[in-house]
């Protein structure tokens, strides 16, 4: 198993140390900083060891193994911060379309013998209309919430 070693520059040195001041970075993030100056090997500077580090730290050799790889493939961002999610974890079933039809429903004149929409009667219209399978009474709610709407 070839070894990886980690040099860092100038600037990589001082995102490092502007990463630790930070009060908007996780304490994850910074564990993870704080691994990047333990092993850094610039120099000629002898990196500490991997169960001195863990002692220290609190983290697991894993962890530390785990940050050299991300630093020598990807670079310095990718050892230190989470990957962002490209999607969500649930599709949102409210789209722009169905937040139209929602809107629409609600400024339109309300029902024969009712003075105003009801939540649970737009959401019963977007249904029988066909826009959605199924929404209920709070999502409906939450999107005019969303653009300040009124049910009047």
């Amino acid at each position: 198993m070839q070894k990886r070693h980690v040099e860092l520059d100038t600037a990589s040195r001082k995102k490092i140390k502007m990463v630790l001041r930070s009060k908007r970075v996780t304490m994850e993030a910074k564990k993870r900083a704080q691994i990047l100056l333990d092993i850094d090997e610039s120099g000629g500077r002898k990196p500490e060891s991997v169960s001195t580090i863990t002692a220290k730290r609190g983290v697991s050799p894993n962890t530390i193994t785990n940050v050299r790889r991300k630093y020598t493939e990807s670079g310095i961002d990718a050892a230190i911060f989470r990957k962002k999610r490209e999607t969500p974890p649930v599709v949102a079933k409210v789209t722009g379309e169905v937040e139209a039809h929602i809107i629409a429903v609600c400024c339109s004149a309300p029902p024969e013998g009712k003075e105003h929409w009801s939540m649970k009667m737009i959401a019963d219209k977007i249904v029988l209309d066909g826009v959605i399978g199924s929404i209920s009474d709070e999502t409906v709610r939450l999107v005019l919430k969303k653009r300040n709407l009124s049910r009047t």
